[in-house]
Order: structure tokens, then sequence, then C-alpha cells
């Protein structure tokens, strides 16, 4: 179940159908999740609500780390007030160093799925811990998670993990061009693959939540062989190609944007981008590092029945630790190093903490009713904060997809990134700051999309609404 982008301040539900080609889970199901009651009443939250102890420590963490931070929408720059500094997390809340608790919707931008600081992960890391951090060499751990990756992602015949969501795309892009012996490809504007050279052009997440149009310190020769193309637009991709015949290598996308706010593709649009990449001798490369085992257990490609010639992975699959991957037919893979000439390395690929964190994360997902009930929750959360706009008088459009939701304040619909920024971020703002201070921790940026788990409550999600509704009143 998806939802579409309405100006109309509802969600609608349209089905999709999926090509199940590989594991997958259905059934709702509540054992997974886990509840925190609310210790004190909002209106005595509202009266205690302080930042005084994350405002000096985020005032000492600018004179040690540029702006204070070290991923920049962290620092609230887009949406104004005071950043947080988390001091814990369990479940569906976190608690800052002010003793003000919040019900989270960013997830660790998307890794705890399951709810942060689960007991089963906890205890399986402190057992791995026992017998080393990290080795430089082959653990049985590393097999284990690829074995499950490889069973639940149609695309993967074989995977190469990495440390980081920006080391998956590098890798991917550099075997892309190797194996195709081509060196230009085409990415859509407002997506976000990580902050290499080649694809901080017209990007998505920090680079749209800041304003900028490019970063410095790119060089032209780093970005000559970047094609740009607005998402969900056929026409612009077949252009490029008809433009640079023969040279183009493969096409990259987010298959569901979540780094430009949530904006989910036209029914048509990876289906026409699959023909014609086949069709022109290039890649199709799904960046999933946001969507994989989120809009399914295999991912954004199971969900719609698509299948590319190569995924990138990270979050959920490192259960919260440092992680990536890619993966692909087995006869690309094989061209990556030491199988074949295609070079690429790390330090800490494949630590054995982020693989057991991940094996029991894929684990608990691959559980009957998983996705059925974040698709519920987050329908109802979507719908809830949509209808709350209708009723206060504000112009909002947004959707969902399983885990995965986003709202825009602007009428919509929003099918590309100049869709999206005609959203008010102003008001964006001053919604972000409301629900903060009634104990709501939404991403702090119009641009970014959001994440339910399974340690969210029903209660959690009437809360949220509830919440919503006071905060729109009074904008």
């Amino acid at each position: 179940m998806a939802a579409t982008l309405t100006g109309s301040g509802i969600a609608l539900g349209f089905s999709c159908s999926a090509k199940i080609s590989k594991k997958a889970t259905s059934s709702s199901s509540s054992s997974n999740r886990c509840c925190i009651k609310m210790s004190v009443s909002v209106e005595e939250k509202k009266k205690n609500f302080t930042l005084q102890k994350s405002e000096e420590a985020f005032s000492a963490a600018k004179n040690l780390m540029p702006g204070g931070v070290n991923s920049p929408v962290r620092a609230f720059k887009s949406v104004g007030g005071q950043p947080v500094v988390i001091d814990s997390a369990k479940g569906s809340r976190m608690r800052d160093i002010d003793g003000n608790e919040y019900i989270d919707y960013v997830g660790s931008w998307g890794p705890a799925i399951i709810g942060h600081a689960d007991d089963e992960v906890l205890a399986a890391l402190a057992e791995t811990m026992k017998k080393g951090t990290s080795f430089g060499a082959p653990c049985l751990l590393e097999n284990v998670l690829a074995e499950m990756v490889i069973s639940a992602v149609p695309s993967i015949e074989m995977v190469r993990f990495v440390n980081s969501g920006t080391e998956a795309c590098m890798g991917v892009l550099r075997l892309a061009r190797a194996f195709t012996g081509k060196e230009k490809f085409i990415k859509f504007e407002g997506c976000y693959h990580g902050h290499a050279n080649s694809f901080l052009v017209k990007a998505g997440s920090g680079v749209a939540t800041l304003g900028l149009p490019d970063s410095p310190g790119v060089p032209k020769s780093a970005t000559s062989d970047t094609l740009t193309a607005p998402y969900n637009d056929l026409a612009a991709v077949k252009k490029l190609f008809e433009a640079n015949k023969g040279e183009i290598a493969a096409i990259i996308l987010e298959p569901v944007v979540g780094n430009s706010g949530f904006i989910t593709p036209k029914p048509e649009f990876i289906e026409g981008l699959r023909r014609i990449t086949k069709d022109n001798g290039a890649l199709l490369i799904f960046d999933e590092v946001m969507t994989g085992f989120r809009l399914a257990y295999g991912g954004a490609q199971e969900y719609f029945g698509i299948t590319p010639d190569l995924t990138t992975l990270g979050k959920i699959i490192g259960g919260g630790l440092p992680v990536g991957a890619y993966g692909g037919r087995r006869d690309i893979m094989e061209m990556v190093a030491p199988a074949g000439p295609m070079y690429q390395a790390g330090t800490l690929s494949g630590n054995p903490l982020a693989m057991t964190a991940g094996i029991h994360t894929l684990k608990r997902l691959s559980q009957p009713g998983t996705y059925e009930y974040l698709d519920k929750i987050t329908k109802e959360l979507t719908n809830g904060i949509l209808e709350a706009g209708k009723k206060t008088g504000h112009a909002m459009c947004g959707g969902y997809i399983s885990g995965m939701f986003g709202f825009f304040f602007t009428e919509g619909p929003v099918y590309d990134f100049s869709d999206a920024k005609k959203s008010d971020t102003e008001k964006f703002g001053k919604f972000f700051r409301g629900m903060l201070e009634e104990g709501v921790y939404f991403a702090p940026s119009q641009f970014e999309a959001g994440f339910t788990s399974l340690a969210h409550t029903p209660e959690d999600i009437q809360f949220t609404i509830a919440a919503a509704e006071k905060v729109l009143s009074r904008i």
C-alpha cells in the first residue's frame, strides 16, 4: 500500500503489484513492539521544556567541530531553534541531556526500524564484543549477513560490504563504469547518493536543506560526466541518451526519493528506466540505502517488481552501526577485486559488530506481520497529520509507503525536486519547533523523509496526530 501526493490533505492509498521473487513477509503482528510510557502529562512537559544544557553543549561543540556537528542537518539551520543534544534512546523514544523525551520519527535517519537499543541486538553485540571489535580479516558473520541479503534482495547475487552509503555509491558507480567501459551516468535532481564529488550535482539531503546549488571544492573534471534529469521525467532521460549515444554507463536513482522529502515514482517511471537502460546497453542502479529492507523485505525492487542490475544498501543492514553495501548480478560483481580488476577496499569493511547488528535486525524484519504493521501505523500517522492540516487551514500534501513517509507545506502534488521546493519551509520550521516542544522529533528539514518503526505504538501515533493538530492550529 502506498499513498499518493495530494493537495486535499488526505493521503489516498493505491495498490501496487509487487513481484515477489524472493523472501517476503506478511500478516500483522504486534509482538515485536516495545512501549515506553510518557512519564508526565503533555502540559507538564511543555511547562518544563528547556534546552539549556543542549544549548551549552552545542555552543561548546561549535568551537570543536565545523558548525558544531558531524553532519550538517543536525545543526537545525533550516528550521531554526536550538539543536537538541541526545543522551539516550530506547524503542520509539529519545531523551536529550535536558531530560526532555521525544517520540522519534528520524530513527537515526532510517536504521532504527525495529526501534532504538533493541534488547536482542544489544545482547548479540555484547557476545560479539567478547571476541573482538574488528579483525581486519574474514569472519563468519560476513557470510551470514551476505546470505541473508542475497536471499532477500531480487537483484543481488553477490554483495560487497563497505562502511557507509557514500562508499557503496562510490563503489557501485566505479563498477558500472568498469563493466560497461563508459564514463557518463545519469542521476536525478534532488536525489542524494552520498558526498562523493560526482554525486554532488543538484543533490538532495543536506545540500537541499542548506539551499546549496552545489558544493565548493568539487572540480569541474569530477562532474563533467554527471548528467542530471528531473525525477519522474522519462522524456528528459530519453533526450540525454540521444545526446550522449553510447557514452552512458548507468542510471542511478532513489527508487523512492527520501532526500528531497518523500516523493514516489509515477507508475510508469521505474519501468521506463528499466526499458531505456536495456535498450541502450546501460546499467540500472537502485540506491536503496534508505529504501532497502524498509519498503519491503526485498526493498523497493520487491515492492515495485522491477529488478535493477546493481543495488546499494546501508542503514538498516547495519542495525544502527556504520555500514554500506553494493551488490548485483554475478557477472558484474565478479569484476570487483580480488575476483576482478576493479579495486575497492576498506579497513573496517565487514566488521563483526555491524554484521551482528545487521543479522539480528534482518531476523526481526523477516518475521510475519512486519511490513503490514509498518504500513498500518504509517498510513494512520500520515493521514492524521494531513487531516490536521486540512482542519487548521494549511495547504499540505504527503504520502507514505510502509515505514517511510513525508509531507510538504504546499498544495501539491509533488513529483520532483522543483515541486518540493514550492513547500513553505518557514512554516515547516515553525511546525518542527512546535512539535519538538510537544515531545515529537521529526527530521529537522522539509527535505528529508520520516520513518516509523516496529517500536512505535498506536498510542505514539495518536499522540503525534493530536500534537500536530495543536501545533498547526497555532501557526
